[in-house]
């Protein structure tokens, strides 16, 4: 009689479903992080493009536009949420009268931290940006991420990326 069937052992099984568990443990951890580093470097550059925008918004059409969270109809310092890009003729950080939304991007990841250290941004039809420089973080699942990044607006209104290699979003503003 012939016994020969064709198949695996359940031996053979548990092994293989040991190795697979064993290596899929291993690779979630660098999958998790690239998750990470990947949001944080498409959210920076979303927000980069945005102020651009805006820039680009207050020379075309002469007028002052803000870029800014919004809560309700003025800005608040909760950057997290939404960034809002509107004009703004009427009282500064505030959509109000003849303003209008023009564009608006977020909410950003929930385990994620944006920070910037002013309350909004304000680029004069000229396309300066009034105030002072100022930067804004990107910070994903926690404030002193090692894949943090940052974009920083000089006040003649142009942008740039931040070369340095700690960024932190602590206590609503950037330490870089």
């Amino acid at each position: 009689m012939n016994n020969n069937t064709n198949g695996f052992t359940l031996v053979e099984l548990m092994l293989t479903l040991v190795i697979f568990t064993t290596l899929i443990s291993m690779i979630v951890p660098s999958l998790t992080s690239l998750y990470a580093y990947i949001r944080a470097e498409l959210n920076i550059r979303k927000i980069q493009q945005t102020i651009l925008f805006a820039r680009n918004q207050a020379i075309a059409y002469n007028t002052r536009v803000t870029v800014c969270p919004l809560d309700g109809n003025s800005c608040s310092k909760n950057w997290h949420y939404n960034i809002s890009v509107f004009s703004d003729s009427g009282q500064k950080y505030s959509l109000d009268g003849n303003d209008q939304l023009i564009l608006q991007i977020g909410p950003f990841h929930t385990s994620d931290l944006v920070q910037y250290n002013r309350r909004g941004i304000r680029f004069q039809g000229d396309g300066l940006a009034s105030g002072t420089n100022g930067t804004l973080s990107y910070c994903p699942e926690k404030f002193n991420s090692e894949l943090s990044k940052a974009v920083i607006v000089s006040q003649s209104g142009r942008t740039r990326f931040s070369k340095k290699k700690i960024i932190s979003c602590k206590n609503n503003s950037c330490h870089l």
